[in-house]
């Protein structure tokens, strides 16, 4: 797994929908498999899971992206999952850092 925590300031709105493109269009495999959406007052909640194959791990590797925010101030968390073909212990990790490195250029 791999991981990536930040908070950013903007348009929910905006940041959201910047993921989801870059996200999408940063791979030809890659789709949006669920997202949720949320809203208790001024605080908001968007969660999305991408999915994508990895070339070189040779298997599907998944993102899941949160984003928290209250007024212009938004917290993303970012985790990854899949990628190992090993059944015990991850021998690679290569795809999950990938796509989150992807995620990092959107950002």
């Amino acid at each position: 797994m791999a991981k990536l925590e930040t908070t950013v300031r903007g348009s929910f709105n905006e940041i959201l929908k910047r993921i989801e493109d870059g996200i999408l269009t940063g791979s030809v495999s890659a789709s949006l498999e669920e997202s949720s959406d949320f809203r208790i007052g001024d605080i908001r909640c968007s969660v999305r899971v991408f999915e994508r194959y990895s070339y070189m791990g040779k298997n599907r590797v998944s993102l899941n992206v949160t984003l928290f925010g209250n007024g212009d101030t938004i917290h993303i968390s970012a985790i990854t999952s899949g990628g190992s073909q090993a059944m015990f212990f991850k021998i690679n990790t290569f795809g999950e850092e990938s796509f989150l490195d992807k995620l990092r250029e959107i950002l």
